[in-house]
């Protein structure tokens, strides 16, 4: 089974920065695309920022800016840097995965078990 691992959340001050990671638990065939979710209280879960292809990025809005994400395709691992944090981006932060485990495997959705960002003076 691939499980997804995630780090680096926590408790900051408005403009402050946090680092997620988030590796697979063993190696597989290919990962197609790496990226973050998040779920605010009361809210959908919603796209955060995601790298496909390698190179390939994607970000919402409200984070266009302050956050980057990058990937260490030879650790199968991808980063969230989180610059200049708000309020608003109090949520629990989910990684996320598109895998295909081995070459004969079609494409599966893997997700971390959430990490809790929360920014609070």
């Amino acid at each position: 089974q691939v499980q997804l691992v995630e780090s680096g959340g926590g408790l900051v001050q408005p403009g402050g920065s946090l680092r997620l990671s988030c590796a697979a638990s063993r190696s597989v065939y290919t990962i197609n695309a790496m990226g973050w979710y998040r779920q605010a209280p009361g809210r959908e879960r919603e796209l955060v920022a995601r790298v496909t292809g390698g190179t390939s990025t994607d970000y919402a809005d409200s984070v266009k800016g302050r956050f980057t994400i990058s990937r260490n395709s030879a650790k199968n691992t991808v980063y969230l840097q989180m610059e200049s944090l708000k309020l608003e981006d109090t949520a629990v932060y989910y990684c996320n995965a598109k895998i295909r485990r081995y070459y004969y495997s079609s494409e599966q959705a893997y997700w971390g078990q959430g990490t809790q960002v929360t920014v609070s003076s």
